[in-house]
């Protein structure tokens, strides 16, 4: 890109991840998608810090052992923290792009639809950590009303279950990205 080119793009360029944050921000005019763009983002670096130190626990006492199960773990956590923050972000990436690129006859209800899923999709990364939680780190639910019989639910389900609701939100989010495009 040359200079020039580079002046003339000014304030709609974002240059990156990072960029594409305060950027979408900025441009959107939902409030509810720039709530979103902050505690998206708020989570998305806590999950990936989380992971982080995960993986660096991991290597540590896996260090003195040969390649094989180990190596595969370590590339397994990796991909498993992608599969988890990549959907968090996904809304604000494409928000800031269409808004960059100003493509689009309706931008307000496209932001406030990812914004809308991509809470959704934080929710049910809760419901993922209820139901896969060890017995060993459940409690029982206080009270008798809707919250405790949602959880007792939750913990009844086999752990594979919880992958269930994050993977159909991810693809509600995909669906959506491409009808409301």
């Amino acid at each position: 890109m040359t200079e020039t080119a580079a002046a003339t793009d000014g304030d709609d360029s974002y240059g990156g991840i990072f960029g594409a944050f305060p950027y979408a921000f900025r441009a959107s005019e939902s409030r509810l998608f720039r709530s979103y763009a902050v505690v998206g983002g708020l989570a998305a670096l806590a999950i990936a810090v989380t992971f982080l130190l995960a993986l660096v626990n991991l290597v540590g006492s896996t260090a003195s052992a040969g390649a094989g199960v180990f190596t595969f773990s370590r590339s397994f956590y990796i991909v498993v923290a992608l599969a988890v923050v990549v959907p968090i972000i996904a809304p604000v990436l494409s928000v800031a792009r269409r808004h960059r690129r100003g493509t689009g006859s309706s931008p307000s209800r496209y932001d406030f639809g990812l914004a809308a899923v991509g809470y959704v999709y934080l929710g049910s990364l809760y419901v993922l950590l209820v139901a896969s939680a060890p017995s060993g780190l459940r409690r029982d639910p206080e009270g008798s009303g809707v919250t405790a019989s949602v959880v007792e639910f939750l913990y009844g389900l086999d752990p594979i279950y919880g992958l269930v609701p994050p993977a159909a939100v991810a693809l509600v989010m995909y669906l959506l990205h491409r009808v409301l495009r």
